[in-house]
């Protein structure tokens, strides 16, 4: 429909003497959202009636539930979709959008502080920020720019843990390793210590990012981020502290500022033109540094586990080795509420049944984060216990007479102590999650199976990276009528393994190591 077809409908509905069902503000949501799409995505026409409608949506209850109604359409079919097809077009857009929601909030009674931070940047107008950030893209794709030797670099979270291990934990090893002298700050979620924090050249400045809710909490974070930079320029600031934005949803992936443009240094990640079109994020981001760092170089993503963490994840895994077991395998079915990364409960039944035919593999299964995961895995247990396999449940640390020799553990973690597990497993199975990134960079060998795009450039920037080997099964779950069965996905996963016997011990990174690795190996360009 029309603009003003659909202003129409949301003027009913706001204007009733009753707040609307959610559901048919969700469904106006979905529709003008989509719309949206249509219309610049291939017809080429730019409607900003479309994205007005959305953000007053967002902003015109205070049921919370109504406002997320309006706010999961705009991010989550507009925003996101931009942000998923590594395209100009797409990338284009997506800076106007921003730039248009953030004008929108700046002047609402509630953004005033939006309004007053902005303007102390110069940005006073829609176009302010998008000229500013079309600029900064710029220079990112034509990689002019150089680092120098600050004596400190704060670097912003990617916020997602996969996100942060394939892109953030290679800048600072590439950071570290051509300048030692400096410091390295990187600011994000609390969660950041549980994979960054047996790194001691690595200090944490932790805040929360709302990746649900309302229109402005989201760029209230924004906020914190702007004090925490400041403070680590100093009062006096010398120029001789740099930021690094790797498309950080910190600043709305560089659309809202944070110092002065001559020290930050902006990573379009979602650049397609100015690199091979076949290389994974990792790669990418090694290629973004030879130029920033004016050197080359090469790091594969890392983690950093603290070693009380190991030592009990080693311990565990020892003792199933010592009662027979002779193939460990790490499974995550986790999907980060995204759930068109998920094939289904036939599949992953399927999975797990093929994986402990042997009756000496033991899987390891994470429950995952959230309810609905623990119900998904609940019911994959009693699936497996009904076919008459051993099955446990356990929390980590809680490993006291788990002697069994083949079966199937349902384990409640952490990420840290997933990531603790999957160091001492022979292999990992999982969809596109942030598991598949921990296992590549931990040196497991990775199987992904990624379903819920099509995209090739997607799923080849989002493959997991490491010293050993990452394959990926891709599962067509768009197309209708399927084109896949949940047998067919088993055996070719069965195919992408190596056919050897499985060893009890095998060569894993130290626990306690944060020196980078700086060989630079032949990159992988398919």
């Amino acid at each position: 429909m029309r603009p003003e077809t659909y202003r129409k409908l949301w003027n009913h509905l706001r204007r009733a003497p009753t707040a609307p069902a959610a559901h048919d503000l969700q469904h106006v949501a979905r529709q003008i959202a989509l719309s949206f799409l249509d219309r610049y995505l291939y017809s080429d026409r730019y409607e900003p009636e479309y994205i007005q409608a959305l953000c007053e949506m967002t902003t015109a209850f205070a049921d919370p539930s109504l406002t997320a109604c309006a706010a999961d359409a705009l991010f989550g079919i507009v925003i996101e979709s931009l942000c998923d097809d590594f395209e100009e077009l797409q990338t284009r857009t997506y800076n106007r959008v921003m730039s248009q929601v953030i004008t929108f909030c700046r002047h609402l009674p509630a953004g005033a502080a939006l309004d007053r931070r902005l303007n102390q940047f110069g940005l006073r107008a829609e176009a302010d920020l998008l000229t500013r950030i079309e600029e900064l893209r710029e220079r990112s794709d034509t990689f002019a720019h150089n680092l120098g030797r600050p004596r400190k670099v704060v670097l912003l979270s990617r916020v997602t843990v996969g996100a942060d291990v394939a892109v953030s934990s290679v800048i600072v090893q590439r950071l570290r390793a051509a300048l030692p002298e400096t410091d390295i700050v990187l600011v994000g979620s609390p969660g950041l210590a549980r994979i960054f924090g047996g790194c001691e050249h690595v200090r944490l400045v932790t805040l929360d990012y709302p990746r649900r809710g309302g229109l402005l909490a989201r760029f209230e974070c924004w906020h914190a981020v702007l004090d925490a930079v400041a403070t680590e320029m100093g009062p006096r600031p010398d120029g001789q502290v740099a930021v690094i934005d790797p498309d950080s949803r910190l600043s709305q992936l560089g659309v809202l500022p944070l110092t002065d443009d001559r020290h930050y240094f902006f990573f379009n990640t979602r650049a397609w033109a100015a690199y091979p079109p076949k290389i994974s994020m990792a790669e990418m981001t090694n290629h973004w540094l030879d130029s920033l760092l004016g050197a080359p170089g090469y790091a594969h993503p890392k983690v950093w586990l603290k070693p009380a963490v190991r030592n009990v994840a080693r311990q565990a895994a020892a003792v199933l080795r010592n009662h027979g077991c002779r193939r460990v395998v790490a499974v995550n079915l986790g999907v980060g509420g995204n759930s068109r990364k998920r094939v289904g409960p036939d599949f992953e039944k399927t999975l797990l049944l093929s994986l402990l035919q042997d009756g000496r593999t033991v899987v390891l299964l994470d429950k995952g984060a959230g309810a609905d995961e623990a119900r998904q895995t609940a019911r994959l247990l009693r699936a497996v216990r009904a076919k008459g396999h051993p099955v446990e449940s356990r929390r980590f640390g809680a490993f006291e007479g788990l002697t069994m020799r083949g079966g199937l553990v349902g384990l409640r973690c952490a990420i840290d102590e997933v990531a603790a597990l999957i160091a001492e497993c022979d292999e990992f199975i999982g969809y596109d999650s942030a598991c598949q990134h921990i296992s590549a960079a931990l040196g497991v060998p990775t199987y992904t199976v990624f379903a819920g795009s099509n995209n090739p450039r997607f799923v080849r920037r989002w493959r997991a990276c490491g010293p050993a080997a990452s394959e990926i099964i891709h599962v067509d779950t768009i197309s209708h009528p399927r084109l896949f069965d949940e047998e067919d996905i088993v055996v070719r996963l069965t195919d992408r393994k190596p056919a050897v016997p499985a060893r009890k011990t095998r060569a894993r990174p130290a626990a306690k190591s944060a020196t980078p690795r700086t060989a630079k190996p032949k990159r992988r360009t398919a």
